[in-house]
């Protein structure tokens, strides 16, 4: 089984298969996308501004090494969205089940 698939079963097994745990990581990934995206796109524009004026003295300065913590972020951000959604999916259907 490869690396995506141990992932997806722990996740399954661990997160998904109980309403209560489901709920409580739904919240932590929700608390995580929004202080992931609370200025990433202020923060990335004010980046990528001060390296068009600045150019090559800007990337030596430190902006380089932002865009790219920015852009870890982003993708972190975009994570924590991911599982929310999963969560929110289990938790949807687990509520409109029928006995």
């Amino acid at each position: 089984m490869n690396i995506t698939g141990r992932v997806h079963a722990l996740f399954h097994r661990f997160v998904l298969r109980r309403k209560s745990t489901s709920f409580v990581v739904l919240g932590l990934s929700f608390v995580g996308f929004g202080i992931g995206t609370l200025s990433l796109a202020t923060v990335l524009k004010a980046n990528i501004d001060l390296v068009f004026e600045y150019g090559w003295q800007a990337l030596m300065d430190g902006a380089a090494m932002q865009l790219i913590e920015l852009l870890v972020n982003g993708y972190l951000a975009m994570a924590c969205y991911v599982v929310f959604k999963a969560c929110e999916h289990r938790l949807v259907h687990a509520l409109a089940e029928r006995d």
